[in-house]
């Protein structure tokens, strides 16, 4: 992570977020200030056109994502460049006149989304601070200020284990009061080994983590739904879609789960709205207690625990709501099905008062404002339609064509500010407007007042809640206190231990790996911790206890560079504590006599197939790792892949190739950067693998050898490659991945030993 120059960390809950500014004329985040897709303003356009009426301007910047709009500027998330030059790139345009600013760009690295779904997420704004936050493919949470200068960084994959899925859905961040919020699949150590969809909380200064939850069941879809926020029975809640088919409230300063709403037997992708005490939301999967496909439903939000059985206030089945969020405006809900048909639904009975059919697809989600729904759908139209009390009329319509014919697919949604309406289709930026801003009136919608914080403490946070720190380092942690309600009362003094982890579990596919282990150092009264200076890698609970109350951080130690592993000091089926997405993949194992660390090969599911282990915290490019590395085969058809990760570059030994090769690639599903060469590796052999990378003349010069283990190393290197986009910082890692599981019969295993990573 990287920390700019912040300003001191405020506790006290009482700063708005953008989630809950509603007097603005901003859009600051996708769903607006609302986050109900709706504009007060008016004046707005009812027609337009791209060569020039109503067009204020347009810029060959397209997407994928939504635009927001603050403090006279526009932000857009989406790709930049071709081949090996492709990356992600956050851009500011100066909202009167479509001027770039700046742009910051980032790469895209280890993750199976492919380049025609970059740019899936959209930024959220900060009004108070006037920050951005933007969610990279790569799994990069960045904070930049008004300027483009990168705040804080989080790389999420390498830290935290975030998943993602080949299809692109990944979540847009939210931020309310002082806090960044997003969700995300991941699996990374300890308690958190298993698979799940977590929330976690990350203080919007400086990016540390406040809080994690999980509040759902087995995942089932990597999904995208963006969580809105709302005071209900004087909560403050976090209304939040997950890929467990459920809608779940969590407190949003604690991560606390109040109650649960089950809804579909597949992940949900629509984001909710909420008026007063009801959330709607909808999906197009199959539903938990019937047949059919789809629902949308009107949910009670006032309970506790599971009401899903006595918090249904109406529901309307057969209905195919899947991609499109809802919009909500004046007792009226608007939706748009996947085959892009606008329907107007009385919100207070769920009774469809009209359709109005779009087009074929819809995926874009619609926007009401001036009277009217503003949005794309996927077969490259952008609609203007009037929704009246008893009917739609479609007042404009603009279609987008590529040179050869084919379409420009629309798949965002437009954002309001100041008397514009902006868009992005696949190819460029568009603002539309009258002309006449001064027409626009923003008015104040009034949220709903908390009470006064309480005296009795409920809730106990341990921050920083996750943080990674170096052997020796010491670390000092903070206890917050919280009412009932979620309400942070005030900092308080805590009782401090270092726990015993819990054994291993007996079943499964993590069966009799420890989930993590009891930190080695000492703990002051004062609640800092320092890690002994001994040990490379562990990790492990601090608790606090406050009379009755605990709360937990999740550290992990990791050494810097240089460091060694040769696994002897590991316990039998045990992992190196605090690395991310081993454990239940791997385990430490006595072959020939010697402690050696295997990659397991007992699932044919591709979460346990592959392995991309990830070591200790990103670092600065420059370095070397090296390791013995030996494939066993299975028969003479099955033969498994297997290397090292260096700066988010992989150099692998395949064997899952028609003939065997050596390849250095920097992203799988398309290889911008891959080069490789026959080599005609043994199985059940031990090879030295040695992969290097540093950064000459503004390129990643990327190298490695391969050689028998025992023989002398050879002077010149096997393979090498450049980037002329590089990587400038990644953790060092292992690769494998095992074919020819079959039910009780491992398939192709993988072995580890002798790890060295060092400087250059």
């Amino acid at each position: 992570m990287r920390i700019g120059q912040i300003a001191a960390v405020v506790v006290s809950g009482l700063c708005l977020g953008s989630a809950c500014r509603a007097a603005t004329n901003d859009w600051a985040g996708w769903r607006g200030p609302g986050q109900d897709g709706v504009s007060l303003e008016t004046g707005l356009p009812s027609t337009w056109s791209a060569d020039g009426e109503n067009l204020i301007w347009s810029s060959p910047v397209g997407g994928r994502s939504t635009p927001i709009v603050m403090d006279g500027r526009v932000y857009v998330f989406t790709n930049v460049g071709a081949g090996i030059n492709e990356q992600e790139r956050l851009v500011c345009f100066d909202a009167d006149t479509g001027r770039i600013l700046w742009e910051h760009r980032f790469p895209v690295f280890l993750t199976d989304i492919v380049s025609n779904r970059l740019g899936w997420s959209s930024p959220v704004g900060d009004p108070e601070t006037g920050n951005v936050y933007v969610h990279g493919t790569g799994g990069l949470l960045i904070c930049l200020n008004r300027s483009g200068k990168v705040v804080w960084e989080r790389a999420l994959y390498e830290e935290l284990g975030r998943v993602s899925g080949y299809g692109g859905r990944l979540h847009t961040p939210i931020v309310d009061e002082d806090l960044v919020i997003l969700s995300f699949l991941n699996s990374s150590w300890g308690p958190h080994t298993r698979g799940s969809h977590r929330y976690v909380a990350f203080d919007k200064r400086d990016g540390k983590i406040v809080w994690w939850s999980q509040p759902g069941g087995q995942p089932l879809d990597t999904t995208y739904s963006c969580p809105v926020v709302a005071v209900i029975n004087g909560q403050r809640l976090l209304i939040a879609p997950n890929a467990d088919g459920a809608v779940h409230a969590l407190k949003v300063r604690t991560g606390e789960k109040v109650w649960t709403f089950r809804l579909s037997k597949r992940g949900l992708n629509v984001s909710p709205v909420v008026s007063g005490n009801r959330v709607y939301i909808a999906h197009s999967e199959e539903n938990l207690d019937t047949a059919q496909l789809g629902r949308i439903v009107c949910i009670d939000a006032t309970g506790t625990g599971d009401v899903t059985q006595t918090h249904e206030v109406w529901r309307v089945d057969a209905v195919t709501v899947g991609y499109c969020s809802l919009a909500l405006h004046d007792g009226r809900l608007y939706a748009i099905d996947n085959s892009a048909n606008l329907m107007s639904i009385d919100a207070d009975t769920g009774k469809e008062v009209y359709r109005h059919n779009l087009g074929t697809v819809g995926k874009g989600s619609p926007v009401w404002a001036d009277g009217k729904i503003y949005v794309g759908d996927v077969n490259g139209r952008f609609h203007i339609v009037r929704v009246g009390e008893d009917s739609a009329q479609s007042l404009d319509v603009e279609e987008f064509k590529n040179p050869n014919g084919t379409v420009v697919e629309i798949f965002g949604s437009p954002a309001v500010a100041n008397g514009r309406v902006y868009f992005m289709t696949r190819n460029a930026l568009y603002c539309i407007g009258t002309g006449d801003a001064s027409r626009s009136q923003a008015v104040s919608r009034a949220a709903a007042v908390e009470p006064a914080p309480g005296t009795e403490i409920k809730k106990l946070l341990v921050v920083p809640g996750e943080i990674t720190i170096e052997p020796g380092q010491s670390l000092s942690l903070t206890v917050r206190a919280y009412d009932g309600n979620g309400r942070y009362i005030r900092d308080v003094d805590a009782s401090w231990a270092l726990p015993t982890p819990p054994p291993p579990p007996a079943a499964g596919p993590m069966a009799g790996t420890p989930q993590s282990s009891a930190l080695t150092g000492t703990i002051s009264a004062a609640g800092t911790f320092t890690a002994d200076t001994n040990i490379a890698f562990q990790a492990g609970a601090v608790v606090a206890r406050v009379g009755d109350l605990t709360a937990v951080a999740r550290v992990r130690v990791s050494a810097p560079l240089p460091f060694t592993e040769n696994f002897d000091q590991v316990p039998e089926n045990g992992v190196p504590g605090g690395w991310v997405g081993v454990a239940g993949k791997c385990r430490v194992v006595t072959l020939d006599g010697q402690k050696v660390f295997k990659k397991l090969a007992l699932s044919p599911s591709p979460p346990f197939a592959r392995v991309r282990g990830r070591i200790g915290m990103p670092v600065e490019v420059g370095y070397t790792v090296a390791a013995d590395v030996m494939g066993v085969n299975k028969g003479r058809r099955f033969f498994p892949d297997m290397g090292l990760i260096n700066c988010r570059y992989k150099l692998i030994l395949l064997g899952t190739t028609v003939r065997p090769k050596l390849r250095i690639v920097a992203w799988d599903p398309m290889p911008r950067l891959q080069h490789e060469i026959d080599f005609d590796w043994k199985p059940k052999t031990w090879y030295r693998v040695k992969f290097s990378v540093d950064l000459v003349g503004g390129q990643a010069r990327l190298r490695g050898k391969v050689w028998p283990r025992g023989d002398a190393e050879p002077a010149g290197w096997t393979i090498e490659a450049t980037d002329p986009t590089p990587h400038v910082e990644g953790s060092p890692g292992l690769y494998a991945y095992s074919t020819g599981v079959r039910p009780g019969s491992p398939g192709t295993e993988v072995f580890f030993d002798n790890l060295e990573v060092t400087r250059n």
